[in-house]
């Protein structure tokens, strides 16, 4: 960006100085008044002009950068989105299957052990 910047501040110098130079030359050239404010009147028009220019030229090229760096960031995002998506889909899906593997083993020993103990009491009567 520092490039950029200076590019313009060169650019903007060099409009500046030339400005000057066609104002002073036009104040001490040997002519009317009239003539003379028409002629820098012409001149301030004319670098207004250019300069506009310039700024709109700039002016695109931010729309372009920003509309370039949104529609990454919004793919990036997206992409992002989707693969925490399947990644917290995939977690949640082998928490569920542990839960399930464990929840059966569970049941199975308890009964195990229930009859244990049902078959130790009929064995004390």
């Amino acid at each position: 960006m520092s490039k950029k910047s200076n590019s313009a501040a060169v650019l903007a110098a060099l409009l500046a100085g030339a400005a000057t130079g066609v104002i002073l030359g036009l104040l001490y050239a040997p002519e009317e008044g009239k003539e003379t404010r028409r002629k820098i009147k012409d001149k301030a028009n004319d670098l207004k002009d250019k300069a506009a220019d310039e700024y709109s030229k700039t002016s695109e090229k931010v729309k372009d950068k920003y509309s370039e760096v949104s529609s990454t960031v919004k793919d990036k995002y997206d992409n992002f989105s989707s693969q925490f998506k399947e990644t917290a889909q995939n977690v949640a899906q082998t928490v569920k299957e542990s839960y399930d593997k464990y929840k059966d083993q569970v049941v199975s020993k308890t009964s195990d052990v229930v009859k244990d103990v049902e078959s130790e009491l009929d064995g004390l009567k």
